[in-house]
């Protein structure tokens, strides 16, 4: 039977880092994935070129039940520290939007770039192999019985990331792991994810598909608000986009989103004054601000709403132009689901924190450690979830480092 010092179950961005950096630091490590390829999901992000980090990360950026976990690992390794990293190897990248760092090139800048730090540490990697059962003793540490044998560790690292996107490997397992150790979880489920709606309710919306407009889109009432200046996207089935994605990760089953279609204006008063200076119809107006499609789309809804907007907009009342504006600043939907794991990039929930370390992501279960997404940490859209994949992969790497 093969023996090592710790064994890191998941071969992503998390499980890859930690492997590498815990390796240089002179522990044998062991990786083990059951995928075929290495490191899918880095390879697919970013529309093949991996937004690696956001240069702006605070623990701000992050969903938690416990909003102050993330703190340490993300002081401790920084965005500049992982850019520091790439350059060291020579990857050429951009920012893209909002401090959103990606590779001018590849995705598989990132993953050679992780490749090339194990086989520096010296790390081992069974690819693919699955593990079958995993047992612990005090005296021999954890032992897992995988398809290429029995191998024992002193360590072992859950970095097998959540349910999403289940057609390129992703699994339950990590979190079945966990709570056979007896780790708390919190419920999952998916987020950065499209939103989805009522078919009939949605039908005057659905040939609007692949449509795009800024938009600033909020859900949630008082303290508990939050919202999101981006992108929105109209699918056939509902909404998408950056926008959506973001808010999708604070929705939940039953409450309404907020859309304000004219994030740049003052609506009534802009209305106003196009009214006084104005023969054309409302639509043509609103084509001006939104996409002509929705303009059309927008006024044809008014019948439905008790409004006839299909004049030219000098002869429109005050009062229809008020409704209109409210409408258009303040539109209320309420989405009957997501597009599920499916379509999520991350997942929410996992793990609770309560039962790790936020200093070395050891877990109460003595030399159990869990890192990335498999724990209730949730970045937003843009870089921060692959941040947090370096810095609690670092963190647990220094925390093995001292433990063995």
């Amino acid at each position: 039977m093969e023996s090592f010092d710790a064994v890191i179950v998941g071969a992503g961005a998390a499980g890859l880092f930690c492997a590498g950096v815990a390796g240089q630091l002179g522990l044998r490590v062991l990786v083990i994935d059951h995928a075929e390829k290495v490191a899918e999901k880095i390879r697919i992000s970013g529309g093949g070129r991996c937004n690696f980090t956001n240069r702006d990360t605070t623990p701000a950026n992050f969903i938690s039940q416990n909003p102050h976990f993330s703190r340490s690992a993300l002081a401790r390794y920084t965005p500049q520290d992982f850019v520091e990293l790439l350059q060291r190897h020579g990857v050429a990248f951009h920012e893209k939007h909002k401090g959103q760092l990606f590779c001018d090139h590849s995705a598989q800048n990132i993953i050679d770039v992780l490749l090339t730090e194990c086989a520096a540490g010296g790390v081992t990697r069974w690819q693919p192999c699955a593990v079958q059962s995993v047992s612990h003793s005090d005296a021999t540490g954890f032992t897992l019985q995988t398809d290429r044998g029995s191998v024992q560790a002193r360590a072992l690292v859950i970095a097998t990331g959540g349910l999403s996107i289940p057609a390129i490997g992703a699994s339950d397992w990590g979190y079945r792991m966990a709570q056979q150790f007896g780790l708390p979880m919190v419920a999952t489920r998916p987020a950065l994810v499209p939103l989805t709606f009522d078919a009939a309710a949605w039908a005057p919306f659905a040939a609007l598909a692949g449509l795009s407009l800024p938009v600033h889109i909020a859900t949630g009432e008082k303290k508990s608000n939050v919202g999101f200046a981006e992108d929105l996207l109209f699918t056939h089935r509902g909404l998408s986009g950056p926008g959506v994605l973001q808010i999708s990760s604070y929705w939940h089953s039953g409450a309404a989103i907020r859309l304000n279609l004219l994030p740049q204006q003052d609506a009534a008063r802009a209305l106003l004054e196009r009214k006084a200076a104005s023969r054309k119809r409302v639509a043509n107006e609103l084509a001006a601000w939104v996409p002509a499609r929705l303009a059309e789309a927008w006024v044809a809804m008014g019948a439905g709403w008790g409004q006839n907007w299909e004049r030219p907009i000098n002869e429109l009342p005050d009062k229809a132009l008020a409704a209109l504006a409210e409408r258009l600043s303040r539109w209320e939907l309420q989405p009957t689901g997501t597009e599920g794991y499916r379509k999520a990039e991350v997942t929410a929930g996992g793990v609770d924190t309560a039962a790790l370390s936020s200093q070395t992501m050891e877990s109460r279960h003595s030399g159990l450690y869990c890192i990335g997404e498999v724990v209730d940490v949730t970045g937003w859209l843009g870089g921060y979830n692959f941040q947090w994949a370096w810095a609690s992969a670092y963190a647990c790497a220094q925390g093995l480092r001292a433990r063995l």
